[in-house]
C-alpha cells in the first residue's frame, strides 16, 4: 500500500474561526441587504438571518462530532463514504466542489462590483459584450483575475500564512459592521420609523420569514469549510465544534447589524424600490459621507478578501482528499515541495473561477444559486453520517469500534437531518418562496449529467480499489474507528 500524503499541521484555533466566519461572511452581507428586505422587510430579514443561523447550529453539531473523530481534508466527502460507501461520497464531493468554486467565482466578481460602484470611471471602460442585462467590461475582468492570482499565491505559500491572513482580514471586518451600526444607530438623521413596514405588505410574515431562512445554507455555507482544514489544525480536532459555534454567532450578528445600519439611514421601501447599484453604499454615503463609505468599504474588502481565501482553501483540500481517494486525476493530490500545499488544485480553482467574470454577473448568479442544492446534500451527508454513528441503545449496536449509544446526539443529528431536507425542498419545490429559477435549474441539470458522465468514466477504476485501501486513504487508518 503506497504511503498517503497529509498535508502539515500549521493552523491555529483563531485562524480556524476566521475561516469559518470569513467563508460564511462574504459580499452578500454588504451588497444584498436592500434586496432582502424588499423580499422580507427589515424584520422578517432579521428574524429570517437568526432562525437560519440556529438551524445551521444544529448541523454544525453533527459537524463537531465527526471532525473531532475524523480529522481529514475532504469534510463531507469523507463523511459520506464513512456512512454510505463510495458512490455516495463522489456525489457529495462533486456538489461541494461546484458549490466552492462558484462562491470563489461570485467573490472574485464582488470586488470587481465594489470597485465599479467607488470608482465607475475606472471599471467602466473596454466594454466587451451584454450577457442578461449585464454589461460586462474587460476592467472588471483584470480586477477579478488579479484578486484571485494574488489569494491563490497566498495559498499556495502556505496554510500558515493564509491563516494569519484571514484572522487579520476577519477582525478588521467585525470592527468595521460594529462601528458602523453604532454610527448609523446614534447618527442624530435616522429614525427607527424608516424600518416601518416591518415586514412586506404583500406577503405574509411567515412567508417572508421562510424567505430568508431558505437562503441559510448559502448565506452561511462557508463554517463547513472547518472539516477540509481538519487535517491540518494545530490543536486538538475537539475544539473545532465551539470555533464553529463562535463563527455563526458572529456571522448571524454581521448580518443583523448590516440589515440594521441600512434599514436605519434611510426608508427601506424607497431605496429598496430604487434600482441602485449598491443600496447599502448609497445610504451610508448619504448619511455619513465619504467616512461612512470608507468603512463600508473596508468591511466589503475583508468580506471578499476573506471569502476568497477561505474557499481557495477549501475547494484545494477537498479536491486534494478526492484525488488521494483516486476519485479525480492524482495530479489534484500533489503537494508543493517547498510550501507542503495542494498547489495543482489551488491553480485550477483559480483558473475555472478566473472564466466566471468573462459570463456575466448575472449568468455566474444563476450558477451560485444553483449550488445552494449542493451545499444542502453536504450538509444532509453529514448529519445523516453522524446519525448513522450514534444509537438510540445497546440493541441498535452492529459494531461498537463504529458506533456509540448516545440518543441526545443522535436526535440532534435527527434534527440537521431534517432541516437539510427543509432546505433542499424550499430550493426544489415549486411555489416556495426560495425555489430556483429556471435557468439555475438549466445549471442544475447539467452539473448532474457532467457528474454522472465522469463517474461512469471513473467507476471501473473507483471500485476497484481495495476497501481497506480506500479507508487508509480517505480517513487514515484500514479500519473505520469511532473514537469518543
Amino acid at each position: 500500500m503506497n504511503k498517503r500524503k497529509e498535508l502539515q499541521k500549521s493552523l491555529k484555533p483563531q485562524w480556524v474561526w476566521a475561516i469559518a466566519l470569513g467563508c460564511a461572511i462574504g459580499w452578500g452581507a454588504f451588497v444584498q441587504p436592500t434586496n432582502w428586505m424588499q423580499t422580507a422587510g427589515p424584520l422578517g430579514a432579521m428574524i429570517g438571518f437568526a432562525i437560519g443561523a440556529f438551524l445551521m447550529m444544529i448541523i454544525a453539531v453533527s459537524y463537531g462530532f465527526l471532525i473531532k473523530n475524523f480529522p481529514v481534508s475532504g469534510g463531507e466527502f469523507a463523511y459520506a463514504f464513512i456512512s454510505l460507501g463510495r458512490t455516495h461520497a463522489f456525489i457529495s464531493g462533486w456538489f461541494l466542489t461546484l458549490g466552492y468554486i462558484c462562491i470563489v467565482a461570485l467573490n472574485a466578481s464582488a470586488l470587481a462590483l465594489m470597485i465599479k460602484y467607488v470608482f465607475p470611471s475606472l471599471v467602466e471602460n473596454m466594454h466587451m459584450y451584454t450577457i442578461a442585462g449585464w454589461d460586462v467590461y474587460f476592467t472588471e475582468i483584470i480586477i477579478a483575475s488579479i484578486g484571485l492570482i494574488i489569494f491563490g499565491y497566498l495559498n499556495i505559500r502556505g496554510t500558515g500564512l493564509s491563516g494569519r491572513t484571514q484572522y487579520i482580514f476577519a477582525i478588521l471586518m467585525v470592527a468595521g459592521v460594529v462601528l458602523l451600526a453604532l454610527i448609523t444607530g446614534f447618527h442624530p438623521q435616522t429614525d427607527i420609523q424608516n424600518l416601518q413596514p416591518l415586514f412586506p405588505t404583500d406577503k405574509t410574515a411567515w412567508a417572508a420569514i421562510i424567505s430568508i431562512v431558505a437562503i441559510a445554507p448559502w448565506a452561511y455555507v462557508g463554517f463547513d469549510a472547518v472539516p477540509q482544514a481538519a487535517e491540518e489544525f494545530k490543536f486538538p480536532s475537539s475544539k473545532a465544534f465551539m470555533l464553529i459555534i463562535f463563527a455563526l454567532v458572529f456571522a448571524a450578528g454581521i448580518y443583523v447589524l448590516m440589515l440594521f445600519s441600512t434599514a436605519v439611514a434611510a426608508p427601506w421601501q424607497e431605496v429598496a424600490g430604487a434600482g441602485l447599484l449598491w443600496g447599502t453604499g448609497h445610504v451610508i454615503q448619504q448619511l455619513i459621507g465619504i467616512p461612512g463609505l470608507i468603512i463600508l468599504v473596508v468591511a466589503l474588502s475583508m468580506g471578499i478578501f476573506t471569502g476568497l481565501n477561505g474557499f481557495i482553501l477549501a475547494s484545494s483540500r477537498l479536491m486534494f482528499a478526492m484525488a488521494r481517494a483516486k476519485i479525480i486525476p492524482s495530479a489534484f493530490g500533489k503537494l508543493h515541495p517547498k510550501y507542503g500545499t495542494p498547489y495543482v488544485a489551488i491553480i485550477f480553482t483559480i483558473i475555472v473561477s478566473a472564466f466566471a467574470p468573462w459570463f456575466g454577473r448575472e449568468a455566474l448568479i444563476w450558477v451560485v444559486d444553483m449550488s445552494s442544492i449542493g451545499v444542502s446534500i453536504a450538509y444532509l451527508y453529514t448529519s445523516y453520517t453522524a446519525y448513522y454513528l450514534f444509537k438510540w441503545s445497546e440493541k441498535g449496536v452492529i459494531d461498537s469500534t463504529k458506533q456509540e449509544v448516545a440518543p441526545v446526539k443522535k436526535f440532534i443529528s435527527l434534527l440537521g437531518i431534517i432541516a437539510s431536507i427543509i432546505f433542499i425542498l424550499l430550493l426544489l419545490v415549486s411555489g416556495s418562496p426560495a425555489f430556483l429559477g429556471f435557468e439555475s435549474r438549466v445549471a442544475l441539470i447539467t452539473w448532474i449529467v457532467l457528474g454522472f458522465i465522469f463517474y461512469l468514466v471513473k467507476r471501473k477504476e473507483f471500485n476497484a480499489i481495495d476497501e481497506k485501501e480506500l479507508n487508509y486513504l480517505i480517513l487514515g487508518e484500514e479500519e473505520i474507528k469511532f473514537k469518543s
